[in-house]
């Protein structure tokens, strides 16, 4: 469950943005369709290791839509046993898995015409275009926006000031007072993500980051 009270939060902070971009036609912000993604895997190789499960979330006009949120547990045919203290994933556990391929098709469905975002979504694309690729399907040609990214858009940039070489999904967080209870599970994240999201755009705003282009040329990798 998320809180409540933040993600109200959030959504005004996006409604209020956005209401300022309505007149900005294609080149605006508004009416854009996000899909927030995040994958919990076996490891960090894309080409070895496997997506145990892999979560999204839209974003549309100032709302998380929630209603929307999906969340699919792959089933293993790799597992290494190393990765289920991060991510508490068994190889047999509770919830329903489906074949990779089923998921993939999915998930390619709900993107449809989305811009992608995720932290350190890199990572996330690189394990998704592989498992298209073990299956014969095209590469995902969505834009992938990075929260990483827009967020050392909104940083201080000074020479007395020390840049750090990462920001993780855990200090947007602690930035943004979200609560991380769900953090580790695909879905959970990518809420975490999406409300991390929200925050960011009044801040890129101030920085002069008022359309989709430019969100763009800061935040694609």
């Amino acid at each position: 469950m998320v809180d409540k009270g933040p993600l109200e939060q959030a959504r005004g902070l996006f409604r209020s943005l956005w209401h300022k971009d309505a007149s900005a036609g294609p080149q605006g912000i508004t009416g854009q369709r996000f899909v927030v993604v995040d994958t919990e895997t076996t490891g960090l190789e894309p080409i070895r290791d496997r997506i145990l499960s892999l979560g999204i979330l839209p974003l549309q006009n100032g709302r998380i839509r929630v209603g929307e949120g999906q969340e699919w547990f792959l089933s293993q045919e790799v597992f290494d046993h190393r990765s289920v203290p991060i991510h508490g994933i068994l190889k047999e556990g509770p919830h329903a898995r489906i074949p990779e391929k089923e998921a993939l098709l999915a998930f390619r469905e709900s993107i449809d015409g989305a811009i992608l975002v995720g932290h350190h979504v890199g990572f996330d694309r690189e394990m998704l275009q592989a498992a298209c690729f073990r299956w014969g399907l095209p590469r995902i040609t969505n834009p992938f926006l990075d929260t990483e990214l827009l967020y050392r858009q909104t940083r201080i940039k000074s020479p007395l000031l020390k840049r750090r070489d990462r920001y993780t999904l855990d200090d947007l967080a602690a930035e943004f007072n979200l609560s991380a209870k769900d953090r580790h599970t695909a879905l959970g994240d990518a809420h975490i993500t999406a409300l991390a999201f929200l925050h960011l755009i009044p801040m890129l705003r101030a920085k002069g980051i008022f359309t989709l282009p430019q969100l763009l040329k800061v935040g694609r990798i």
